[in-house]
């Protein structure tokens, strides 16, 4: 199946999780994608939404391969025989750097915006589809590290291999599609798929506010 665009997708998403309106949810969006259909969750659940913002870490030689990945304030998730193989000093500052890229994002996003509470709540984290779920595990980290009680990681597609994978590090994993031959990108379970813009982010957060 292909969704329509990132808003069909969410309207979906957000039918596999009514079960969760009315309870202390709080929705979490990764950016810039996923916050098209976290506003979509939020708006059917009646929930607040913020951002959980991860960074992917690319390879030095070849940045689009992701070795590792981490958000403001999480634990990193990393390809470990991958990062062994890099410069211990280079990664660090890789590191770093995209830690300081994530926190700049929320500013530029949020402005001095506080994040919203998770203490006891269930963080719903979504997302426009996942591939080698390397972010979507570092997000799912740092929400459990600001205290969530719950934390549910919710996809309209995933390849089955990162379900099981993301199964491990949240209480529950929703993926309307979950093949054992994934497509290769998520793109291809999209009919338009083009990219969101930080004005688009900015004006859905503000909306959902």
């Amino acid at each position: 199946m292909r969704y329509d665009d990132r808003r069909e997708a969410g309207r979906r998403l957000a039918d596999a999780l009514l079960r969760y309106a009315g309870e202390a949810a709080v929705v979490l969006a990764l950016p810039r994608g996923g916050v098209v259909l976290g506003a979509e969750v939020a708006q059917a659940l009646g929930a607040p939404l913020d951002l959980v913002i991860p960074r992917k870490v690319g390879h030095p030689d070849f940045p689009e391969y992701g070795i590792a990945a981490v958000t403001e304030t999480g634990d990193m998730v990393a390809n470990e025989a991958e990062v062994a193989r890099v410069d211990p000093a280079w990664f660090a500052r890789a590191v770093a750097d995209e830690r300081e890229e994530a926190a700049r994002r929320r500013r530029r996003y949020l402005g001095d915006r506080p994040g919203v509470a998770l203490e006891g709540k269930t963080a719903i984290v979504v997302d426009d589809g996942v591939a080698t779920g390397l972010t979507m595990l570092a997000a799912l980290r740092e929400v459990r590290g600001r205290g969530a009680a719950r934390v549910v990681a919710a996809v309209p597609v995933a390849p089955a291999d990162t379900v099981a994978r993301l199964r491990r590090e949240a209480d529950e994993v929703i993926a309307l599609q979950a093949p054992a031959e994934f497509a290769g990108a998520v793109g291809a379970y999209y009919r338009r798929f083009d990219q969101v813009s930080d004005a688009e982010v900015v004006a859905a957060l503000r909306e959902a506010a």
